[in-house]
């Protein structure tokens, strides 16, 4: 009679014994809480009746409501020159929200937009949230060939 073990079982229980066996620290651990962040993301770009239609996508994940966010956004043409400064209000945000918001500027044309630069936030208000707060977490991104930046 034929043992029921082989050397290919004898291998595989060989390899599968160090895994079961590692200490703890060489495990992996569980993820570890993310940073607080105001993630800003221009979504879209888009001529509009006004001028220029710049669309974002705004998460606040600071673990706290936001009664109020605004920024002063600067505004670059092509040639890198500040076409002008604006405010934009995203107005409150609750904790783990996602929310789309349009900006109109008029006379703005999209085409000749190089790149939109956060100069400071002007407004980051909300039960126990520091001014500095949404400034220090702001993770930004850009779906659009325009330069979005702090």
């Amino acid at each position: 009679m034929k043992s029921s073990t082989t050397p290919l079982r004898l291998l595989t229980s060989a390899l599968a014994t160090p895994l079961c066996l590692a200490p703890a620290w060489t495990q992996s651990a569980p993820a570890a809480a993310s940073a607080p962040a105001l993630s800003l993301e221009l979504n879209a770009a888009q001529p509009s009746e006004k001028g220029c239609r710049l669309t974002f996508v705004v998460n606040n994940a600071l673990g706290a409501d936001l009664s109020k966010v605004a920024f002063e956004i600067a505004l670059f043409n092509e040639a890198g020159v500040v076409d002008r400064l604006t405010m934009l209000d995203f107005k409150d945000l609750p904790d783990g929200k996602t929310r789309v918001t349009r900006f109109d500027l008029a006379g703005a044309d999209c085409s000749k937009l190089g790149r939109v630069l956060i100069n400071s936030t002007t407004a980051c208000a909300g039960s126990g949230v520091e001014p500095a707060a949404c400034m220090r977490a702001l993770k930004i991104s850009t779906r659009t060939a325009i330069a979005f930046g702090t």
